[in-house]
């Protein structure tokens, strides 16, 4: 007692910690000073430490009263009113309540534990609603990238509305390219046709010998067909020119496609990464369960040890009663104890050191993981209004590519009843 690690109080101190935090009711009115100083009441030091224990290990008054099952009492109505003392006494050191110095050490240890309890249930709670936000917020994080992925899904595959419209532009594709095909082939007979007509026309010119105005009736239709087939030549290199910048256009929607799918690519790594940042999430939730089932078991073990040291102190006040001359070894024995309380002490405080740097470790994970969430909806944005122009673009290029094919339909008809 001589060496104590808490402070002990005064008889004013702890007779209003004790009425407003351990004691009720009637009882709470009735415990004075007087109780205490300046020498000890029995009857309120032992209701003092019933409350105690009825706070700490939570079993109800009227098991002090139970006589053991297993004793065989002949008459047990006859030590109901006995069993009560003598559970508490067995419970609590024996020593005599006359001591004053003594019971306010004893008092003074157990409201410190008390305010340790206090404040150590007031962490517990406290980690347990941040155990809790921190489901919840993983569980919105998986719930937000389940509706990610399904995006994702819904941008990368075509739908089978849109499959018809996105085959149908393949094959309208697939003639643009055979009818400037065709088209190319015919300039090129034209041309062919033209070089004929000219050698024709110098032959005929050395052949004939005729009159002047038969040959110049001839000559005025010669030009007149030559003309046409000016005419026709300027208007296919027109209409080829028009085919190659359909054919170019195509080729930049190609090569927007191309952006669009690396892009979903990007996105879909973006993806991988975040699924794995959520493993290591997970792991580091797992750790710190374990480290919580090992700061319970740890709390056991200081509640064994606790239960060890009172029966120790029991034995030992028991011995005093009996044998004197062991006074020393005694307390050899109880500063062993409390050294063993102390080391407990470090390893709680160490593991509490411990679990701070996995939440700080839990939190810097979370702020990566909403900055790549920020990113990622950046992203599907930018993957959303592009395909959004690339979807208009292809509308408008259906439209005008019906326009020409239309247009040269006729005029592949007008120039056929030409020729």
């Amino acid at each position: 007692m001589t060496e104590n690690t808490f402070p002990v109080y005064n008889a004013d101190a702890i007779v209003n910690f004790y009425r407003t935090e351990v004691l009720t009711g009637q009882e709470a009115k009735h415990f004075t000073k007087s109780d205490l100083t300046p020498s000890p009441k029995p009857e309120a030091v032992q209701t003092l430490y019933m409350r105690v224990l009825h706070l700490l290990y939570r079993f109800r008054p009227e098991c002090h009263s139970m006589v053991p099952l297993l004793e065989n009492i002949q008459y047990p109505v006859y030590h109901e009113g006995a069993t009560a003392i003598m559970s508490v006494y067995m419970r609590i050191s024996c020593y005599s309540f006359s001591e004053k110095q003594k019971t306010l050490t004893v008092l003074s240890a157990i409201m410190n534990f008390l305010h340790f309890r206090k404040q150590r249930m007031t962490m517990i709670l406290e980690k347990q609603a941040r155990f809790r936000a921190d489901m919840d917020r993983l569980q919105a994080y998986t719930r937000a990238n389940v509706e990610a992925e399904k995006k994702i899904e819904i941008l990368t595959t075509i739908p089978p509305e849109q499959q018809a419209e996105a085959d149908e532009l393949a094959a309208a594709l697939s003639e643009l390219q055979t009818t400037t095909m065709h088209e190319y082939q015919e300039v090129a007979q034209i041309k062919v046709d033209v070089s004929s007509l000219k050698e024709e026309i110098g032959k005929l010119k050395s052949q004939i010998v005729e009159s002047p105005e038969e040959l110049k009736s001839q000559m005025e239709k010669m030009r007149e067909n030559v003309k046409n087939i000016k005419n026709s030549i300027k208007e296919t290199d027109e209409r080829v020119v028009e085919l190659q910048n359909m054919v170019q256009s195509v080729t930049h929607t190609e090569a927007e496609i191309q952006q669009m799918l690396n892009l979903l690519q990007d996105l879909e790594s973006s993806m991988n990464n975040t699924k794995q940042r959520q493993e290591e999430h997970q792991e580091l939730m797992i750790q710190y369960e374990k480290k919580q089932k090992e700061l319970k078991n740890l709390c056991n073990e200081e509640g064994q040890l606790k239960r060890a040291q009172g029966m120790k102190l029991d034995k030992e006040s028991k011995q005093n009663i009996r044998r004197q001359m062991k006074k020393e070894m005694k307390e050899q024995h109880v500063q062993d104890v409390l050294g063993q309380c102390n080391q407990i002490h470090q390893k709680r405080e160490e593991m509490a050191d411990k679990i701070q740097e996995i939440s700080r470790e839990t939190q810097q994970l979370k702020a990566k993981i909403q900055s790549l969430r920020d990113v990622c909806s950046k992203e599907t944005e930018k993957a959303q209004a592009l395909f959004d122009t690339l979807s208009a673009s292809m509308d408008d290029l259906h439209r005008r590519i019906e326009m020409h094919v239309v247009e040269l339909k006729q005029d592949v008809i007008k120039m056929s009843a030409n020729f």
